[in-house]
């Protein structure tokens, strides 16, 4: 007798005269209605085929290779769908809107977005969605669990795709390459294909009516008006609407940031900032509007920009039905409905955004969780950080496309841009007169009002202006901070200066320094 050991039902059968193989004992029981069990997932298995292939992912086993990428796989199947990457096929075709799928799934998935249909719940939040792998998914963000680890650096995931797309950083395998433009990717390739050279974007939003290339992207978007940030950092409580953004920002806490630039050495935590950053030295902008041609160094700048043209508004106040092209904008108006105060401390300040409540509560507490790691000094908010940083690296990313003069601060370019344009946005609520920054104009407004915010605490005079209580204080003080080449001194500048002119201090040595007024 001939035996083999069943792994089904751990005993031993045998033929009378002829010996079988395992494989044909499997399909015996699969017509016999018999489940197969892996005892490492606990899965459950009606096919030895199929049982077969889940062995292979705990294995690592992946028999068929790609012979276009070399890409290997853990089942003909999955080889199969794999090659209409390489060959465009698409096999699966929507009877609603024509739209076409490499794999079948795909089509069932998409074909709810015709019916609506979402029949699986969360039960924490009650946010629905139309398959149950994308409710597990979502369940994670409640319960924070990361079941596939990388085994490179330990890093861990909500879900294998994300796994899959991180675990290319350490080996840079760009597998797919497209074959109209000759572009390499890691991920992503057939949302390249069907947004850049198709322009297609299937997924439409009930809300806007802004149309985008995957349910994901439209799943994102659809956030913006529901004001779900599902992702919240566990260190300071800010929330996110996507796990990318929550991941970005976790580095800012940790301090690690492993891309740095050769040119200036400012260092980043993720190499698509480092990417963006070196198009300030190189001066590439490779995102150029069709309509004006003007050029863009990041492609969301260029899409806010096309709105220009296209007149698109995109995100809608549900309360007034008015409309805006950048989300910020949304949210600033809409706080005009609220009376902008939801969130509330316990000193009785209010916010409109639970994330300004939460920087606002920094002040009593003292927490600065930001770090510089040049000079040690702390931050309450993360953008202040980064301003800071530039002192460290000299870098100006804003520059004037008028005459170059570079800024730290997008601010200072936009009110020194306003000496070319002659653009005085704010106008005085008295008289009309125009300023190009508000801080003049709330200066010039109280030669209006008489009001003199600014005392001096030794004899109690007042002043409008905080440089005219400084030059006062001098008369206190007794201090004389200008000093010409001569040696004389001066409390003020324009002393300082009548005093040159008659004495000519200035043109007998030119090369004298002029002196810097008080800021």
């Amino acid at each position: 007798f001939n035996s083999n050991e069943c792994s089904i039902k751990g005993s031993e059968h045998k033929t009378g005269e002829k010996s079988f193989s395992r494989s044909e004992h499997l399909k015996k029981h699969h017509h016999s209605g018999f489940i197969i069990h892996c005892d490492q997932c606990g899965k459950s298995f009606a096919a030895s085929n199929t049982f077969k292939s889940n062995v292979r992912i705990h294995t690592g086993e992946k028999p068929y290779p790609c012979l276009d990428c070399g890409k290997s796989f853990v089942s003909a199947g999955a080889l199969t769908i794999h090659k209409r990457v390489h060959t465009g096929e698409k096999p699966y075709s929507c009877d609603q809107c024509g739209k076409s799928f490499n794999k079948s799934v795909h089509l069932t998935t998409h074909q709810l977005i015709h019916t609506g249909v979402k029949p699986y719940s969360c039960d924490q939040c009650g946010k629905s969605f139309n398959k149950s792998v994308h409710l597990s998914t979502h369940q994670r963000t409640h319960t924070g669990e990361k079941p596939y680890s990388c085994d490179q650096c330990g890093n861990s995931f909500a879900v294998a795709s994300s796994l899959t797309r991180h675990q290319v950083t350490h080996t840079g395998e760009k597998p797919y390459s497209c074959d109209q433009c000759g572009k390499s990717f890691a991920s992503g390739f057939i949302i390249h294909c069907d947004q850049i050279h198709t322009g297609e974007k299937p997924y439409p939003c009930l809300d806007c009516g802004k149309s985008f290339v995957s349910a994901g992207a439209l799943t994102v978007h659809q956030r913006i008006h529901s004001g779900e940030k599902p992702y919240s950092c566990d260190q300071c409580g800010k929330s996110f609407n996507q796990s990318g953004n929550l991941t970005t920002h976790q580095l800012i806490h940790t301090g690690v940031k492993p891309y740095s630039c050769d040119q200036c050495g400012k260092s980043f935590a993720i190499s698509s900032k480092l990417t963006i950053h070196q198009r300030i030295h190189t001066g590439e902008k490779p995102y150029s509007c069709d309509q004006c041609g003007k050029s863009f160094a990041m492609s969301s700048k260029l899409t806010i920009h096309q709105r220009i043209h296209t007149g698109e508004k995109p995100y809608s106040c549900d309360q007034c039905g008015k409309s805006f092209a950048v989300v910020s904008s949304l949210i600033r108006h809409q706080l005009t409905h609220t009376g902008g105060r939801t969130y509330v401390c316990l000193c009785g300040k209010s916010f409109g955004l639970a994330s300004s409540l939460t920087t606002h509560q920094r002040t009593h507490t003292g927490e600065k969780p930001y770090h510089c790691v040049q000079c040690g000094k702390s931050f309450a908010v993360s953008e202040k950080l980064t301003i800071h940083q530039r002192i460290h690296t000299g870098e100006k990313p804003f520059s004037c496309d008028q005459c170059g003069k570079s800024f730290a601060v997008s601010i200072k370019l936009t009110t020194h841009q306003r000496t070319h344009t002659g653009e005085k946005p704010y106008c005085c609520e008295h008289c009309g007169r125009g300023f190009s920054q508000s801080v003049n104009r709330n200066i010039h407004q109280r030669t209006h009002t008489g009001e003199k915010p600014y005392s001096c605490d030794h004899c109690g005079k007042s002043f409008a202006q905080s440089g005219s209580l400084n030059s006062h204080k001098r008369t206190h003080t007794r201090e004389k901070p200008y000093v010409c080449l001569c040696g004389k001194s001066f409390a003020h500048l324009g002393p300082m200066k009548k005093h040159q002119k008659v004495k000519m201090c200035h043109i007998l040595s030119p090369s004298y320094p002029t002196p810097v007024p008080d800021p």
